[in-house]
C-alpha cells in the first residue's frame, strides 16, 4: 500500500494558533530561546545568591541584585503565559499589553543603577563620572517613561497570544537611551582597564578576565542589535506594520541578557560591595617605618613594583637592598573565593618590647646593637 506524496493542508482548516505569518512564528520561538536563558541564569546562580543572602550587610548592589534576581524571571514567566496561551482573549490584552513595557523599563533602570554604581567605584569614587553616569541614567528613565505611553496590543487574530508592540518607530528611543548608557559604561570600564596596564601587563584575555569587560561588551552588543532591529528592519508591508511584531522580537533576549551579565557584575566586585567595591588594578601606594616590631600589616601593591628595603643601626652602618616578590598574598572578593589583588605583608607593631621573653628566645639581639629600623620602600604609580 503506497502513501500519497502530494498531500496538502489548507491552512484555513488550521486553528489560528497554528495559522502564523513568518516573523510571528520566529518571534515565538525565540521567545521559547529567551525563557530557556531566563530558566537557566536563575538555576545556575542560585548557590551563589544563597551566598550573597548571608554576607553582612545591605549594600545596595546587594538590594538591587535580589530585586533583580526575582523580578526577571517573575516578569517573563507572566509574559510567556500571556504569549502562548491561546484561549487569552483580545478584551485581556488590551488591559495588560503594557505590562512588558512598564515591567522592562523598570528592570533596565535598575541594571542601569548597577552600572553607574559599580562604574563610579572603579574610577574610585570619581564625581564626574558619578554625574556623567546619573545623567545618562536620568534621561533613560524619563524616555522609557514617556515611550511607555506610546505601545499599543499588536493586532493578532484571537488564539495568537498577546504582544505589545510600538504604535510607531521613533519608539525605540525606549532602546536607544538605555543603549547609550550601557555604551558609556562600557566604554568607562575598558578605558580603566588599559590604563592599568601602565602598572602591571596582562594579556588582553587576563585582562578582560580580571575586569569582566566580557559582560559589559555582552550588554552593549545586545542591546546595540535590539536598536538596530528598532530602526533598521522593517515590518511586512501586508500588514501595514500593525500586525508584524519584528520589532520588537529581540527586546525580550535583550532585557534578560542585560539583567542576567548586570547581576554577573555584581558577583564579580572586588572587595566589599558597598559604594561599588574596588577596582582589580589598582593600588595605593604604601610606605611603612617601624622600629623594634612585630606582627603583620597588609598595604596593597603592584607585584611588579620594585621594593627597597633599609636597614639602619644605631651604632652600625647598615647597606641598603632592593628585594622583589616579598612577600605577597591576595585580595579576596565579597564571597572570599576569588582573589585579583595582591597583597604586601609589612611589620606592624603590636607594643611588644624588644627585650621581651618571646623576642629573646625566638630572634636573640647580637650584642652592642640597641635596636635596628627597618624601612620598607614600594614604588608605585599613582597616576590614577
Amino acid at each position: 500500500m503506497s502513501l500519497p506524496t502530494n498531500v496538502t493542508i489548507d491552512p484555513d482548516l488550521l486553528p489560528t494558533s497554528l495559522r502564523l505569518p513568518p516573523h510571528l512564528s520566529a518571534h515565538k520561538y525565540f521567545f521559547v530561546c529567551t525563557l530557556t536563558v531566563a530558566a537557566w541564569d536563575t538555576l545556575v546562580l542560585t548557590p551563589r545568591s544563597w551566598k550573597l543572602l548571608k554576607s553582612e550587610g545591605w549594600p545596595v548592589l546587594k538590594a538591587i541584585f535580589f530585586f533583580l534576581r526575582f523580578l526577571m524571571p517573575a516578569e517573563f514567566t507572566i509574559v510567556g503565559v500571556a504569549f502562548f496561551d491561546s484561549d487569552w482573549s483580545r478584551s485581556a490584552c488590551q488591559g495588560f499589553f503594557l505590562f512588558e513595557p512598564i515591567c522592562t523599563a523598570v528592570l533596565l533602570a535598575a541594571c542601569s543603577v548597577v552600572h553607574v554604581i559599580r562604574i563610579h567605584g572603579i574610577y574610585d569614587k570619581n564625581r564626574s563620572v558619578m554625574y556623567g553616569m546619573s545623567a545618562l541614567l536620568a534621561l533613560q528613565v524619563v524616555v522609557t517613561g514617556i515611550c511607555c505611553a506610546f505601545y499599543r496590543s499588536v493586532p493578532l487574530l484571537e488564539g495568537q497570544g498577546c504582544i505589545a508592540g510600538p504604535k510607531h518607530g521613533w519608539v525605540g528611543v525606549y532602546w536607544a537611551s538605555a543603549t547609550l548608557l550601557y555604551s558609556a559604561s562600557f566604554a568607562l570600564a575598558v578605558n580603566r582597564s588599559a590604563k592599568s596596564l601602565s602598572v602591571k601587563v596582562l594579556s588582553p584575555w587576563k585582562l578582560m578576565l580580571r575586569d569582566g569587560l566580557n559582560l559589559y561588551a555582552a550588554i552593549w552588543v545586545v542591546n546595540m542589535v535590539n536598536v538596530l532591529f528598532w530602526f533598521i528592519v522593517k515590518p511586512n508591508p501586508d500588514h501595514d506594520g500593525q500586525g508584524d511584531s519584528i520589532r520588537t522580537i529581540v527586546t525580550s533576549m535583550t532585557a534578560v541578557t542585560t539583567t542576567t551579565m548586570s547581576l554577573r557584575i555584581i558577583l564579580s566586585v572586588r572587595g566589599s560591595l558597598f559604594y561599588g567595591g574596588s577596582f582589580a588594578g589598582v593600588w595605593p601606594s604604601s610606605t611603612s617605618t617601624n622600629t623594634g616590631s612585630r606582627g603583620i600589616a597588609s598595604a596593597r601593591v603592584p607585584p611588579n613594583a620594585p621594593s627597597v628595603l633599609q636597614i639602619t643601626s644605631n651604632t652600625h652602618t647598615a647597606p641598603t637592598y632592593t628585594i622583589d616578590g616579598i612577600g605577597q598574598k591576595t585580595e579576596r572578593g565579597w564571597d572570599g573565593t576569588e582573589a585579583k589583588n595582591d597583597i604586601l605583608a609589612i611589620p606592624e607593631n603590636d607594643h611588644k618590647p624588644l627585650d621581651s621573653p618571646d623576642d629573646d628566645a625566638e630572634f636573640p639581639k647580637a650584642p652592642g646593637l640597641n635596636g635596628v629600623k627597618i624601612t620598607v620602600d614600594r614604588e608605585v604609580d599613582s597616576r590614577f
